[in-house]
């Protein structure tokens, strides 16, 4: 199973499309369409311990990613991403899958992780067949770094949408 158009078109319009580096709401190098390429000592980081190192000029883009990105480079690293979601849902999420409930598990493991996917309510909601209460649990991760975010408010409430539709 693969996404659907309709939900790249959705993910790239959240997570938006970069062909420079630039740091997320929780301060990580990325890049294209919310590739993370932050190197392992930052993602090691708390993000005070980020916020600290980027006030005093020692939290740089990693060199082999400080360059702007073709059209192209950015729809590649895109689709090796996605691959990896979509394998991921595959195994987390192995029954009743529809195209849109597919599609938003995937688009909300992009965003949150493979891990918060599986350790969710969402989850375990879906894989027993309770899909009023997997889509209701979207709402749950609004926040980043103990914050709510509209961009994450609307992002969740488009996937609810799509794993109802």
């Amino acid at each position: 199973m693969k996404m659907s158009d309709k939900a790249r078109q959705m993910l790239r319009h959240h997570e938006g499309v970069r062909k420079k580096p630039y740091l997320d709401v929780v301060l990580l190098w990325t890049t294209g369409v919310g590739h993370l390429i932050a190197p392992p000592a930052h993602l090691a980081m708390t993000l005070e311990e980020r916020k600290h190192a980027k006030a005093t000029g020692f939290y740089s883009c990693p060199k082999e990613w400080d360059r702007t990105l073709s059209d192209e480079e950015v729809d590649s690293i895109l689709q090796a991403d996605l691959l990896r979601f979509e394998r991921g849902v595959l195994r987390l999420c192995p029954a009743n899958l529809t195209q849109g409930r597919f599609d938003a598990l995937c688009s909300f493991s992009f965003n949150a992780g493979l891990g918060a996917l599986q350790k969710s309510s969402m989850r375990m909601k879906h894989n027993r067949g309770d899909f009023e209460g997997a889509a209701d649990a979207f709402m749950l991760y609004r926040f980043a770094s103990g914050k709510e975010f509209r961009g994450l408010v609307n992002r969740r409430k488009d996937e609810r949408a799509t794993y109802l539709a």
